[in-house]
Parts: C-alpha cells; sequence; structure tokens
C-alpha cells in the first residue's frame, strides 16, 4: 500500500508545476527584456557617459545622415585639439560660450598666425563646408559613439529627471531581484515540507 501512496503523491506535485509553467516562463522572459531594455538605456544615456567624462547630446537635424539621423544621441568626449584630424566628428559650440552645439565632420584643420588651430566641419549630408571655421576652444568633444532613436529619450529628460528614472530602474531591479530569491525560497520550501 505504502508503494502506491508515493506515486499519486508525486503526480499530484508535478501537475501544478506544469500548468503554470510556460505563462510563468513567458513572464520571466518579458520582464528580463524590460530590464534589460533599460539598462541598456541608462547605461548608454547616463552611466557610460558619467564614468567616461563625456556628454550626451541629441542630433536635431538631418545634417549628418544617414549614420546619424535626427533623435540620434550623440556621446561626445573630450579630445585634445591636436589629436583632431580630417574625418573626425566633432561636437562643438556655434559661437563659443554659447549653449548651441553642432556635431559634424571635421574636413581642413589650419594652424592661425598665433599658432591656435582651427577647424572647418561639414555634415555628411551636406553638399558644401560650414562657412565659419571652428576655434579649438569652441569643441566639446570628438564622437565616443552614437545611438540611433536615443536621442529622442534624452531630448525629453532633463538631468534631474534622469537622476530620477535611474533611481526608479535601479529599485525596481532590486524589488525585481527580491521577488524571484523570494519566489525561489517559497518554492524551495514547499518542496521540502510535500516530500
Amino acid at each position: 500500500m505504502s508503494t502506491l501512496v508515493a506515486p499519486s503523491r508525486h503526480r499530484a506535485e508535478a501537475s501544478p508545476s506544469t500548468g503554470d509553467g510556460p505563462v510563468r516562463w513567458i513572464v520571466r522572459i518579458v520582464a528580463w527584456m524590460l530590464i534589460l531594455a533599460a539598462a541598456f538605456v541608462l547605461a548608454a544615456t547616463v552611466l557610460v557617459p558619467r564614468l567616461g567624462g563625456a556628454t550626451p547630446y541629441t542630433v536635431l537635424t538631418g545634417s549628418m545622415q544617414p549614420g546619424m539621423p535626427p533623435g540620434t544621441l550623440v556621446v561626445a568626449k573630450p579630445v585634445d585639439p591636436t589629436d583632431i584630424a580630417i574625418g573626425t566628428v566633432v561636437t562643438y559650440q556655434l559661437e563659443s560660450g554659447k549653449p548651441t552645439v553642432v556635431t559634424h565632420r571635421v574636413v581642413a584643420v589650419r594652424s592661425t598666425m598665433q599658432g591656435e588651430l582651427e577647424f572647418q566641419t561639414q555634415g555628411d549630408a551636406n553638399s558644401t563646408p560650414d562657412p565659419k571655421w571652428v576655434r579649438h576652444e569652441q569643441v566639446r568633444g570628438e564622437r565616443w559613439y552614437s545611438v540611433p532613436h536615443l536621442g529622442r529619450l534624452n531630448a525629453l529628460l532633463n538631468g534631474h529627471e534622469r537622476q530620477l528614472l535611474v533611481y526608479t530602474v535601479a529599485g525596481g531591479l532590486a524589488l525585481y531581484a527580491g521577488a524571484m530569491f523570494a519566489g525561489g525560497a517559497r518554492d524551495r520550501h514547499r518542496r521540502r515540507r510535500s516530500a
């Protein structure tokens, strides 16, 4: 008799877990995809630029198409002016000390009578170079990396909102990890009690 009771108990344990197994896996996969997407966005827009001493900018016009269409996030890192060569993509102020910046490719380099470097730039989609030469102090940095469409999100969030998003996602990740550990511990406890 005892040999008949044990198999029926194991069958009763197996049936509930197989019933909700696929749904559970789908929920986990979707949750992890959302977490990884949020982590990628935060890393690209906040974490990596901050750690690298770089600044994120958003491309607003089509002058750098097709490589950097409007809405592209461009992360520019500081660069020594002597390291800027023809072909380097730089982000620079239109006027020294003014906040408006442009990201274009350097097409010519020259030295002034005072020995200062100046750069002529041109958008990849433009047929002629920009009319004004760029002085080295206007250069905010060279392109480190760029991510299409991610600049739209960057443009929507100011520094405070970005920081709040970082804390919210980090808190959500911590809560999700805690729920996963608690669920795993609860399942182990149930298995021990039923064994």
